[in-house]
């Protein structure tokens, strides 16, 4: 499994947008890189055992100088050491803060029958908390991408509910097609999962990223 640092990179490279992430491991260099990023930033464990990273303390947001990010990166990684103790921790990730928007997931897992499968729909907690996601085997076509922005349940927030801001529709249909292009040409990834992709009026931008290739 690549980790999000090395995720994102891949991602990048193949037209997707993502966050400024960048790996430090130490709180020097966590201090260091982000002075570069700019503030705020974000700080997450990089570990291969450690899916959800919340969970065992492994993130801290809204940093705004050095010396936040110092004792942040300290904390997430005894947290981790005391809950989960035989973990690898490679470092920590030290990202930019991603403005508000609209949480978007969008995943590929591989289908014993059909092969390589694109999901899509609302991110974050919600994916959990409803699974309002939609499915497609891959390749996908731009009329196939837009289907499935169009049947998700929340579609309404997509289009901007209750005076929120409605989010690039067109941008989120590129996306699909882009990542359905990817897993094709890319047939040793076997999942991936940009969970959240935050969706804005102007396009949109993967924060977390999760890729596993076959050896």
């Amino acid at each position: 499994m690549l980790n999000e640092v090395e995720a994102k990179k891949l991602l990048e490279q193949a037209g997707i947008p993502v966050n400024d992430t960048r790996l430090a491991r130490t709180k020097s260099e966590a201090s260091s890189l982000s002075r570069e990023i700019g503030f705020p930033v974000a700080l997450k464990i990089v570990s291969p055992d450690v899916v959800h990273k919340s969970d065992v303390g492994g993130v801290k947001v809204g940093l705004v100088n050095t010396a936040q990010v110092q004792k942040a990166y300290t904390e997430i990684v005894g947290s981790v050491k005391e809950k989960v103790p035989d973990a690898t921790i490679e470092g920590v990730s030290v990202q930019k803060m991603g403005r508000p928007g609209v949480e978007i997931i969008i995943g590929v897992t591989e289908d014993a029958q059909f092969g390589p499968v694109i999901m899509f729909g609302l991110g974050g907690i919600w994916v959990e908390a409803i699974k309002d996601v939609v499915f497609r085997v891959i390749p996908v076509t731009t009329w196939d991408a837009e289907e499935m922005v169009r049947e998700i349940k929340g579609f309404a927030v997509l289009q901007g509910y209750r005076g929120q801001e409605a989010v690039d529709l067109s941008f989120l249909v590129k996306l699909i097609t882009r990542i359905s292009e990817f897993i094709e040409k890319n047939p040793r990834v076997k999942e991936l999962d940009i969970n959240p992709l935050i969706a804005y009026a102007d396009g949109a931008v993967a924060v977390d990223a999760r890729i596993v290739v076959n050896q």
